[in-house]
């Protein structure tokens, strides 16, 4: 199904009940995954399975807290220490228990996402706080919370022999508000794959590099319909 062009169009905003669908509909395939399939690469990634979701739940965790000094810092993440178990592995500061299996790594993520969830819901739309992809408000924390959740959930449907077609409206609701360059008139959730580079869109080839925009912009009209950009962050990128 092909969404219309939003240029002029009103941007409806990502919310925390789009994260919390999200999250729940990712564990509910993840939950069908072969328990000895974690070890696989996922997709396109140079992670395993369980890397991808053990840093996809991160992710979550990470733009919760960034939501929750009193004072969040603007040059900078709130600092908790990042590690990481081999040199290729995603940088993370909370790790799943092996012996819980994945089960429990499902849990972990559910968890994380319920945090974003909380966060997003009571604080302030005045907020601002730091991230590599901009100066972000909660809405902002709340759009990378889901493009991570939809696009890694590729990735490991990808490495697991899942299938994984997210809500139309929720890849919709990210594009309006990370890549408003990106095409319009196309089906938002190819389109995407297509900005996070991992697939081709006709007319327009596979990204080899990308970069979400997550500094706030108003409600009102969308500047949707442009050329995709370039330049950033690459898929598979290694950031929180």
């Amino acid at each position: 199904m092909s969404r219309p062009a939003e240029t002029g169009s009103v941007r409806a905003p990502v919310t925390a009940d789009d994260i919390d669908l999200a999250v729940r509909l990712a564990a509910g395939v993840l939950r069908d995954a072969p328990a000895d399939g974690w070890g696989a690469r996922a997709g396109s990634l140079e992670w395993d399975c369980w890397e991808t979701a053990e840093h996809l739940a991160n992710d979550l965790f990470y733009y919760a807290v960034q939501l929750g000094p009193q004072n969040p810092p603007l040059d900078t993440h709130v600092p908790f220490a990042l590690t990481r178990k081999r040199p290729q592995a995603p940088v993370v500061f909370a790790h799943a228990e092996r012996d819980a299996g994945p089960a429990g790594l499902v849990q972990v993520l559910e968890a994380c996402g319920a945090l974003l969830v909380a966060m997003v819901r009571t604080t302030s739309p005045r907020v601002r706080a730091h991230h590599a992809a901009g100066v972000s408000d909660p809405e902002g924390f709340a759009a990378l919370g889901l493009q991570e959740t939809l696009v890694h959930t590729h990735d490991l449907a990808e490495g697991l022999g899942l299938v994984w077609t997210p809500p139309a409206a929720l890849c919709s609701r990210v594009l309006a508000r990370l890549f408003p360059e990106a095409p319009g008139g196309t089906d938002p959730w190819p389109t995407l794959l297509w900005a996070t580079g991992r697939a081709e869109l006709p007319g327009h080839p596979r990204l080899t590099t990308w970069r979400s925009d997550s500094t706030p912009r108003p409600q009102g009209v969308s500047c949707r319909g442009g050329a995709g950009r370039g330049g950033g962050a690459a898929a598979g990128c290694d950031r929180i």
